[in-house]
């Protein structure tokens, strides 16, 4: 039992193992507004990286974010996402964009809290109920605004990117 304490005890913090890069938190499963903030900006810079490799070299593919990438890799590339923090989506290793689809659909869905937070769903529904057209889009844009900004930007970013894909 002493030595258990002892061990515990010798122990580094865990802020000093991760300011001296010994331990990261990971990207995938974690709080989208914890990541921005560890990440210093609104948008996860791995969707901003998935996003402009489909923009690079998937607007053309037929079935983009509806074919699945092989899985094997998809969980390679969040191992490497999360293990070691730097990725470069230009390397052949990468190269089915369906694996980096793949990869960006299951981040969105491990985040703990959805993109849409939970308690305006029920508004949107709301809005999207009314019959006047006008009247809808004003309070979507309202419950939009009133989003949490990393909530905001992402989604703002995503949807841009899905008029993208649409026009294509």
């Amino acid at each position: 039992r002493n030595k258990l304490k002892r061990l515990i005890a010798k122990r580094p913090p865990l802020q000093s193992l991760q300011e001296r890069g010994l331990l990261r938190d990971q990207v995938f499963g974690c709080q989208l507004e914890s990541l921005c903030q560890r990440e210093g900006d609104t948008v996860p810079s791995f969707l901003r990286l998935c996003i402009a490799a489909v923009d690079k070299r998937g607007l053309d593919v037929d079935g983009i974010y509806r074919v699945s990438g092989n899985l094997a890799v998809v969980q390679k590339l969040r191992f490497l996402v999360d293990r070691e923090g730097r990725l470069d989506l230009d390397s052949t290793e990468w190269d089915d964009i369906h694996v980096v689809t793949g990869a960006l659909k299951l981040f969105l869905r491990e985040l703990p809290q959805p993109l849409v937070p939970p308690l305006l769903l029920p508004h949107f529904r709301a809005a999207l109920a009314l019959s006047e057209s006008e009247q809808c889009l004003s309070q979507i844009q309202e419950l939009i605004g009133s989003m949490p900004k990393p909530n905001h930007d992402t989604l703002r970013y995503l949807l841009e990117h899905l008029c993208r894909v649409i026009a294509h």
